[in-house]
């Protein structure tokens, strides 16, 4: 787990010193990096976690703001006959147009702002809080979170497991990772990287003694974890 340079926090007092929550860690990585493995693998170890993409599902849910939203500014023909979001037609619409996922995201970020601010506001019985945030450098959130965990892996590698995991031609994969943050740009901003080229196993040691390291770090007098 290599130190990187810290992110870029305003000024303005960081999540964990907020006195209706525990410290947070953003934990961010790649399209098929492993971010869920290693979120799993945290809840398994007793962290609680909170789960940006669950919570961009909930907003977009039939009968919602979020969704009505995207209705009245991309039209009907984002919708599936039974009436949820069409996430295939979105997907394809936003790589075929910038502005599409730029005003995707003006209308949903703030929405998963709040409820993800909400749900943190629930954990405290922990020494910290995860907080999963896939797209932490592309949109900007989260820049008070007290400490950044990235699941890093190669560019190869990410394209073979995008392939392998959902059927896309290796120009597919190529075209999903162009519309991410770089590598680069996300080492740049972690605390911590969790190399995910090898093995399961090791990845999951990795994590293991990252846990430990956070608990040390935001509460010294607990070695039950």
């Amino acid at each position: 787990m290599a130190a990187c340079t810290g992110f870029p926090r305003p000024g303005k007092p960081a999540l964990g010193q907020s006195s209706d929550h525990r410290p947070v860690v953003a934990l961010t990585g790649g399209i098929a990096s492993g971010k869920t493995r290693v979120a799993d693998h945290l809840k398994h170890l007793g962290v609680g976690v909170v789960d940006t993409d669950l919570i961009a599902r909930e907003v977009v849910e039939p009968g919602s703001p979020g969704l009505k939203a995207l209705v009245d500014e991309f039209g009907p023909g984002l919708l599936t006959s039974s009436g949820n979001l069409d996430r295939s037609a979105l997907r394809a619409r936003m790589l075929s147009d910038s502005k599409v996922r730029a005003k995707l995201n003006e209308l949903l970020h703030p929405l998963i702002e709040q409820a993800a601010r909400r749900q943190l506001g629930k954990l405290r019985d922990k020494p910290y809080a995860l907080l999963v945030v896939p797209l932490l450098v592309e949109s900007g959130l989260f820049q008070d979170a007290d400490r950044v965990v990235v699941v890093d892996v190669p560019e190869p590698v990410q394209i073979n497991r995008l392939m392998a995991r959902d059927g896309l031609s290796a120009e597919q994969a190529k075209r999903t990772l162009a519309t991410q943050a770089t590598r680069a740009q996300r080492l740049r901003v972690a605390d911590d990287v969790l190399d995910n080229s090898g093995s399961v196993e090791d990845l999951l040691r990795q994590v293991e003694i990252l846990h430990q390291q956070l608990i040390e770090r935001f509460d010294p007098t607990d070695r039950s974890a």
